[in-house]
């Protein structure tokens, strides 16, 4: 078993400061098969696109998230979730009401593998 305490507050990138405070990751906890952690992203943010070599699950806890593929745009509200399968193009942003979410990737999220634009 392994207690976390808290969570470490990873940087960020985009247009605006957004908070990620991650509780299990290649920083915090120093798993390399899974990183879970939870955003808070400002109104109007959006960061550059990318095609991670993980597959990432998203939970929107309040707020509206937007989320565009290549070929499609979702915007997922409070209480709903999405998927974005390793290799697939996707960038994130938000609307006016900014959004707080979970997000989880396996493996684990790393500049490495996050291959952004």
């Amino acid at each position: 078993m392994k207690k976390i305490d808290s969570p470490t507050i990873i940087e960020s990138v985009g247009n605006k400061p957004k908070i990620i405070e991650e509780y299990f990751g290649r920083v915090n906890s120093k798993t390399d098969s899974i990183s879970i952690a939870k955003m808070n992203a400002p109104p109007g943010w959006i960061e550059p696109g990318q095609k991670p070599e993980f597959d990432e699950y998203t939970i929107v806890l309040r707020g509206s998230l937007k989320v565009e593929s290549k070929s499609e745009t979702f915007s997922i509200k409070q209480g709903e979730a999405i998927f974005v399968q390793a290799g697939e193009w996707v960038r994130y942003s938000t609307t006016d009401e900014g959004a707080e979410y979970i997000a989880t990737c396996l493996p684990a999220f790393s500049l490495d593998t996050v291959n952004r634009d």
